[in-house]
């Protein structure tokens, strides 16, 4: 393998109205909004429509989760209020300090949404569905702890189950890890599991951890993935973005990987925030035309787009 590869191009671009969102947007005081989730709406009379469920923090950091709307994706009214999330004791007692990341699938019919819930001492991840993204319903948690950054494939796998990918949390490393691939029959138990893409296979800008950050997209070259890549450095953590395709029949398996970020920390919105040096993916959308918007949260402040094309992401799984 190479050490060295010629990067000729930009796989993605920022788009110049950065960042689309930002606290003074709010209709109250708010903090930051950020590591948000868009989705091309699919429900009945809603088609072209888009919806952003994002998170944001009030001023004493406690996390709300609240909605936006766009007709054409860059431009994004925030609603008037945030969603209503339950209020039982069942929720209190894993999102108890923080809710956050939120990912959201169209399958069967409905949007499925997963959110990272934090209590004092480990992560779980709750599962809503939706039928039209105005109001969520609360199914339950689907694991054990400590595991997070879960996204749901918009496809069964050939033998009918459900397949998510999936960051468990490995105390020494610090908390981070690898990305797995699990199946259920029912959304709520998972299991046969497999490790899917190491932190060693992305060089040194993912060596401090990874994690799955954007809905599988199904190519005919694999299941075309976006995920959050971590490097330590001496004065601060850096996240970045990759790319890669994962096989078809057999999606645990990495066929193609970029050895290096598609987007990096660069611009001042980026660079400089609550948490320096961040660009991270929660969600894209692919388009008819091929044309891709990549949501990513900036320094964990405000929210962000990148633009490009399938075949240039495709590429560089290919070729970096």
């Amino acid at each position: 393998m190479s050490e060295f590869v010629r990067i000729d191009r930009d796989v993605l671009t920022r788009y110049e109205g950065n960042p689309i969102l930002t606290a003074a947007d709010f209709p109250c005081r708010m903090r930051a909004v950020y590591n948000s989730s868009a989705i091309k709406c699919r429900h009945p009379g809603a088609e072209g429509r888009y919806v952003m469920l994002c998170r944001s923090n009030q001023i004493n950091h406690k996390t709300l989760l609240w909605g936006a709307d766009s007709a054409d994706g860059l431009k994004w009214k925030l609603r008037p209020r945030p969603f209503q999330m339950p209020d039982t004791d069942w929720w209190h007692r894993y999102a108890s300090t923080v809710y956050y990341d939120p990912r959201i699938t169209w399958i069967d019919g409905e949007y499925l949404v997963l959110l990272a819930c934090q209590n004092t001492a480990f992560t779980r991840v709750a599962l809503f569905r939706s039928p039209d993204l105005e109001q969520l319903e609360f199914v339950n948690y689907i694991n054990a702890p400590d595991n997070r950054n879960m996204v749901i494939f918009p496809e069964k796998a050939p033998d009918g189950r459900y397949m998510r990918l999936e960051r468990p949390n490995i105390a020494a490393a610090g908390g981070k890890g690898n990305i797995w691939l699990s199946f259920s029959p029912d959304l709520i138990h998972w299991g046969d599991s497999y490790e899917s893409l190491q932190t060693d296979q992305v060089w040194n800008y993912g060596l401090a951890g990874l994690g799955p950050s954007t809905v599988p997209y199904r190519t005919d070259e694999g299941w075309l993935i976006i995920f959050h890549a971590i490097m330590n450095n001496c004065t601060t953590r850096e996240y970045s973005t990759g790319a890669a395709l994962l096989d078809l029949d057999e999606p645990w398996k990495v066929r193609h990987v970029t050895r290096y970020p598609i987007l990096y920390p660069e611009a001042d919105y980026e660079i400089n925030g609550l948490v320096e040096h961040v660009c991270f993916p929660c969600s894209k959308i692919i388009e008819d035309d091929g044309t891709v918007k990549l949501y990513y949260g900036g320094a964990d402040t405000v929210q962000c787009v990148a633009l490009g094309t399938l075949d240039d992401i495709l590429y560089a799984c290919r070729n970096w």
